[in-house]
């Protein structure tokens, strides 16, 4: 026995030495990190492009346009013959609209969710109502858009009647409910990764299940859960479809939810389709919103990691 384990031994080391000895095969080997370095590379350097495009059009834009005003002003109508406005408040005002009204509707039943799935949920159920999450997560948000505008407005219509066609409390629910499996599913991966010895504990001392989940898992998944809510709050900045199609295209500076709005997204949506020539103050004007669209996001994303790394708990 042990002389046929040295042969073996010997055979796998000699098939070994031979598989290097092959030029082709030692030249494979050595270009494979090349090969993988570049297809690493092309996203970088995709992202290096985006940025650098905003930026460049951005700043022809504001060679037209002033700063201060863009910043600052209230008024939007960039299609006015005699006296265009740039004043992006008005867009940021809609977009934060829908986004305020979708985090009230997303966090409490996410979180709900995540907490039932976690704590209380059988194996059985949890194979049940994940998929439909994802399944929910999957359905394209232009279907959303229109389930928002014959669907739901209707529905609210009926107990607002001053409610517009048009409006920012629609589609800011939708939106809401899309982005419902994002915290759901992080949050539930965050409160699972939590030792059974911590909730163990905590039902030694006498803590009901539902005290252990809310005072004990919650509190120790807290970093997961704050970045799978701010996550979900840059995905419904970025939402695109469900606003361009249930909330309107009027660019209001005020917080009544009843009301025709128009958020960054929608605007590019608008001039994407044709509306403005290329070359025009207009056209540029697609890129300053979407480079301030960009920084909502890029902050979101950037505060996610930071509450991710600073508030992590290591088992």
């Amino acid at each position: 026995m042990a002389s046929n384990s040295k042969e073996s031994s010997y055979s796998v080391a000699e098939m070994i030495a031979q598989k290097r000895g092959k030029g082709f095969n030692r030249s494979f080997e050595k270009s494979i990190p090349w090969i993988l370095f570049a297809i690493a590379g092309v996203s970088v350097l995709t992202t290096i492009g985006i940025v650098f495009t905003l930026i460049f059009e951005t700043f022809t834009f504001f060679s037209r346009v002033s700063v201060f005003d863009f910043i600052t002003g209230t008024e939007w109508f960039p299609f006015s013959i005699q006296n265009p406005s740039y004043g992006i408040l008005p867009l940021i005002s809609g977009t934060l609209k829908i986004t305020g009204i979708a985090v009230v509707v997303a966090v409490p039943i996410g979180l709900a969710s995540a907490i039932y799935l976690s704590e209380y949920a059988t194996d059985r159920s949890r194979r049940f109502i994940k998929p439909i999450l994802e399944v929910l997560a999957g359905i394209p948000t232009i279907v959303f858009g229109f389930f928002a505008l014959t669907f739901v407005t209707p529905l609210l219509k009926s107990f607002i009647p001053s409610l517009s066609i048009f409006n920012a409390l629609s589609p800011g629910i939708v939106v809401g409910i899309m982005i419902i499996p994002m915290i759901a599913s992080l949050s539930e991966d965050a409160m699972s990764s939590v030792p059974n010895s911590i909730r163990e504990g905590a039902q030694a001392l006498g803590a009901t299940k539902l005290e252990v989940a809310l005072k004990v898992v919650l509190p120790a998944a807290v970093s997961g859960i704050v970045a799978s809510i701010v996550l979900a709050i840059s995905r419904a900045i970025g939402e695109t479809m469900i606003v361009t199609v249930a909330a309107g295209a009027s660019p209001n500076l005020s917080w009544n939810v009843t009301d025709s709005i128009q958020t960054m997204t929608a605007y590019i949506v608008q001039v994407s389709t044709g509306d403005a020539g290329y070359g025009t103050t207009i056209y540029y004007s697609i890129y300053a919103v979407g480079f301030t669209l960009f920084l909502f996001t890029l902050g979101m994303n950037l505060l996610a990691q930071y509450i991710s790394k600073r508030f992590r708990e290591e088992y």
